[in-house]
């Protein structure tokens, strides 16, 4: 008897889209690999589904607030159904860019300076620029993901713009330096102990930074493997990807983007559903590591499938 796969792709946050073009790709990718899918626009409810469709499995394609957030896994603990990805602590905390940034401060992985801001502060671009000593910041939304309402900005009109933009999406805003460097992202993959990292990639963007557009939008963004970073660099980078997977207590899939500075890496956040579109940075790392589409979603069923109770 196949083993029943319930994909959960779309939702209700800004990177709905997004999800339904993972989501499709991940399901068509399962069904080749034999298993029998179904693919479930999530808007909230999954008691119905479940109950019909009886899965072994989730397969969480959910990106953002209210999928990738701990709080669909949190459902699905309670159903006591095998789900792919973090669990509900571990994805909520890296959700949180702030908590996150904490985390890498106890576990000693650098990261850019910040100032966090909660909705309603007052606040000037030049106590910023004291604070953290720049004259360049980036201003995100706490909560957010796919860089949806990021920007970087250097003067005051442009910081009250930025933070404005962002307070509309989250409750707490993240003030970083500008950090001016190579962007790299390392997909961590597996379970304890055996975990494996797979080779870096280097992100040239066609705008300034990695945003939504240069994500998702195919030519706007190159991915380079090896990245064009030096040896140091590339070896602390594989040193922070294996260290923060393992310490956060991260499962099957996660990516970690970080900027490359000479032999110095910086952290800069923690992706636990990554995407899996056709310009998406995961399946180019694994293909890299000569591991296929199908065979990269069959693992994470299929170690996913090991928790089932």
């Amino acid at each position: 008897m196949r083993e029943r796969v319930l994909v959960l792709l779309g939702g209700l946050s800004k990177e709905r889209e997004i999800s339904i073009r993972s989501g499709t790709a991940i399901a068509t990718s399962l069904k080749r690999n034999g298993f029998e899918v179904l693919e479930y626009d999530f808007q909230g409810h999954l008691e119905q589904v479940i109950a019909e469709f009886k899965p072994d499995v989730v397969f969480i394609a959910l990106h953002g607030t209210l999928g990738e957030d701990g709080t669909v896994q949190g459902m699905l603990e309670i159903a006591q159904i095998p789900y792919t990805g973090c669990g509900v602590l571990q994805s909520a905390v890296c959700m949180n860019k702030l908590f996150t940034k904490y985390f890498f401060r106890e576990i000693d992985v650098p990261t850019p300076k910040f100032v966090y801001k909660r909705k309603g502060e007052s606040v000037s671009f030049s106590e910023i620029k004291k604070i953290l000593n720049c004259d360049k910041v980036v201003v995100k939304p706490v909560d957010q993901g796919s860089a949806i309402g990021v920007s970087i900005v250097n003067d005051e009109d442009g910081f009250k713009e930025a933070l404005n933009e962002s307070y509309v999406l989250s409750n707490g805003v993240l003030v970083e330096e500008f950090i001016k460097g190579t962007e790299i992202t390392i997909t961590v993959i597996g379970n304890y102990p055996d975990i494996k990292v797979f080779p870096i990639i280097e992100i040239v963007p066609v705008h300034d930074f990695y945003d939504f557009y240069s994500k998702y939008t195919p030519g706007m963004s190159k991915h380079n493997i090896p990245a064009n970073i030096s040896q140091k660099a590339a070896k602390s980078a594989e040193e922070y990807a294996f260290k923060i997977y393992q310490e956060m207590g991260l499962r099957d899939i996660a990516r970690i983007d970080m900027i490359a500075m000479g032999d110095e890496v910086l952290v800069l956040e923690v992706n636990t559903i990554p995407g899996f579109t056709e310009t998406s940075l995961v399946p180019d790392a694994a293909a890299s590591a000569n591991i296929s589409f199908d065979d990269l979603t069959d693992f994470i069923v299929k170690e996913a499938l090991k928790r089932k109770k």
